[in-house]
């Protein structure tokens, strides 16, 4: 067994450490829900899976507590897989590699999945440990929460009886969540044709990395630079000065990220070479000044490239670099109910090239207020159909508005206190969590979020803080004894 079995709470440790054996990419949770049924059916614990994959287990009250309410504690199964370009993963079949740095557990070269596997692991404590008091309790591990949420928006019929579900995904501890904004996806669509490449012309491959991306809600107010965006900048100025082709343009991958890296190959007349690469080292060192604070390691280098044989039409060119450079991207507002909550945003997540001649742009709208979602929804829309894109939406999510009066924040921040000595902090978050979407389906629900401080979330760098593991354990296990 690796070194993080020996940390503190043994017991969560053990499970989170079991669970970073079990591949599980959004969409492809087969192989961590067969694990959640087997852990069932060793333990002898009652448990029920719906048609989407969700899994809830049953264990009943501690003797004693008969009389407590019944709480459901909620995580999601997937986790968001990406890796550092030189490393070789194969996320589908490879075990996660986590090793104690300092303060520190992180993985090697990986996401981590702490989000939401240290959740996942604390439920599942909480069914093996006969010293945590409480009344009966419900674990609900859903599906493909990072991709679609999909996992809520299908909770099967009968899931689910408990009054009060702590959700178990948040990523600061001390801090208490009863609230998170609502979000929509946008995806736009150039279908473009080839052609062949101008003659006389010299070829170039620039690549952006080393960015420190991170979750579009948490981390898009950090001033993360985003590597499409500066890709395309690049581009831009080429298309002016230099009769820029665009060959192929690539960047970003989940919806949910903030893009690290970002590529294009491209060429420019030979006779502007020289004038070109010069350009580029201006460019190159204004971009590391205009980064130094937010992203001290911003790489962007350029390379020469063989004669490549076809280029992007002109019109869909065109069309793709302005409305790259042109799309909002990031904070489009602050909330003025919750003070420095970020209200609304959006995040320019991937570009890709896709079989049948087509591009595909994906872009992320979250916002605290529904019509201020529809709104940037509708900004990101109007680029890119003035850009000559098909546009379409994905079904979006509802957020979960604050409910400050809440009994089981009541409960939970005097737990707090208790054991802590200080006053946990009571906040909305920006980004998306399953509860707006577990509200609709039970109206009477009373929840909250809280957990371990997680950082570098959807990244490589993604890390979880040793000694707020412990913490996070006594305030689950001190809030089910007393609510």
């Amino acid at each position: 067994m690796s070194s993080i079995s020996t940390l503190e709470p043994h017991l969560v440790w053990e499970q989170f450490e079991a669970i970073t054996r079990v591949p599980r990419p959004s969409k492809k949770e087969g192989k961590i829900i067969d694990y959640l049924i087997s852990f069932a059916r060793e333990h002898h614990i009652e448990y029920k899976k719906d048609a989407i994959g969700n899994v809830v287990m049953r264990k009943p009250a501690t003797p004693g507590y008969e009389d407590h309410p019944a709480v459901i504690l909620q995580s999601h199964m997937d986790m968001v897989c990406e890796k550092n370009s030189d490393v070789e993963f194969d996320f589908e079949h490879d075990a996660i590699r986590p090793y104690i740095d300092g303060e520190w557990v992180r993985a090697e070269g990986t996401t981590l999945g702490a989000d939401c596997g240290i959740g996942m692991a604390a439920a599942l404590a909480v069914l093996l440990d006969e010293t945590v008091q409480h009344g009966p309790i419900e674990a609900l591990f859903t599906v493909d929460e990072e991709t679609g949420l999909t996992g809520a928006f299908e909770l099967g019929e009968g899931m689910l009886s408990g009054k009060y579900l702590i959700n178990l995904d948040s990523e600061d501890e001390g801090e208490l969540f009863i609230g998170c904004a609502g979000g929509i996806d946008t995806i736009a669509t150039f279908h473009y044709t080839m052609e062949e490449a101008p003659k006389n012309y010299s070829f170039f491959r620039v690549d952006v990395s080393d960015l420190q991306g991170g979750h579009s809600g948490d981390d898009i107010n950090k001033g993360r630079v985003n590597s499409n965006k500066t890709v395309a900048r690049l581009m831009w100025d080429g298309m002016q000065s230099f009769e820029l082709r665009l060959s192929y343009f690539s960047g970003g991958n989940l919806r949910n990220a903030i893009p690290r890296e970002a590529y294009a190959i491209f060429g420019v007349p030979t006779k502007f070479k020289n004038e070109f690469e010069k350009r580029f080292r201006l460019f190159a060192a204004d971009m590391e000044n205009e980064f130094r604070f937010p992203e001290p390691n911003f790489k962007i280098t350029l390379n020469e490239m063989p004669q490549v044989e076809e280029v992007l039409d002109a019109h869909t060119q065109f069309g793709l670099i302005y409305s790259l450079v042109g799309v909002p991207n990031g904070v489009i507002a602050m909330s003025f109910a919750v003070p420095g909550l970020v209200e609304t945003s959006t995040n320019l997540a991937s570009v890709k090239f896709e079989s049948g001649n087509r591009i595909v742009v994906t872009s992320s709208q979250r916002s605290s207020v529904e019509s201020a979602k529809t709104y940037v929804m509708q900004m990101v829309e109007s680029v890119f159909t003035l850009a000559g894109a098909d546009v379409a939406h994905s079904d979006g999510y509802p957020g979960w508005a604050p409910n400050p009066e809440s009994h089981l924040l009541e409960t939970t921040a005097e737990a707090y206190r208790r054991l802590f000595g200080t006053e946990p902090k009571v906040r909305a978050i920006h980004a998306g969590l399953e509860c707006g979407l577990f509200l609709e389906k039970y109206p009477d629900l009373d929840m909250v979020s809280f957990g371990p401080t997680l950082r570098g979330v959807h990244s490589p760098d993604e890390r979880i803080e040793i000694a707020t593991v412990p913490k996070f354990w006594k305030l689950l296990c001190e809030t089910l004894r007393t609510l």
